[in-house]
């Protein structure tokens, strides 16, 4: 049994942040040798939070096989779906997670933003022009001779 236990809350959180990880180590026909252990050991304590693949390990073998790497590395298990074992490791180093500083916007996204609407003017202008030359082109074309009258006019009614 793993000695860490987490709470709902915070494996769910866990599980999320793991989502975008790649498995950096991969456990195959060899099982769990000391330079396995070593490796898994190391990158917990770089990274806090694993992912590692099983290769060619049966499907009954695997829950077991996470038991054994949690209690021989003091990690918690996070989830485990198929091949890959998340695994989460406490970091002992006594230092708060650094939060990152916000990005500024990249100038580049304001940049092309304020061409897009540049072009999107330009487009606009050239189909009002259009239209407008189109339009000059029929009244030249089919001249009225006669102003319109409306048939409610008092003046040009029946």
């Amino acid at each position: 049994m793993p000695k860490i236990e987490l709470p709902p809350a915070e494996r769910q959180e866990l599980r999320a942040r793991a989502h975008a990880l790649q498995p950096v180590v991969t456990i195959a026909g060899n099982g769990l040798s000391p330079g396995v252990l070593a490796e898994l050991a190391r990158s917990l304590q770089a990274h806090e939070l694993i992912k590692v693949r099983l290769q060619g390990i049966a499907r009954e073998e695997r829950g077991p096989l996470l038991a054994e790497i949690c209690d021989r590395l003091d990690a918690a298990p996070v989830q485990r779906i198929g091949n890959i074992l998340v695994i989460w490791q406490p970091n002992y180093e006594g230092k708060a997670p650094e939060k990152k500083a916000p990005m500024p916007p990249n100038p580049a996204t304001a940049k092309s933003a304020a061409a897009f609407a540049a072009a999107a003017r330009r487009a606009a202008l050239a189909k009002a022009t259009s239209l407008q030359k189109r339009d000059d082109a029929r009244r030249r074309d089919f001249p009225r001779s006669q102003p319109i009258r409306s048939r409610t006019s008092p003046r040009g009614g029946r």
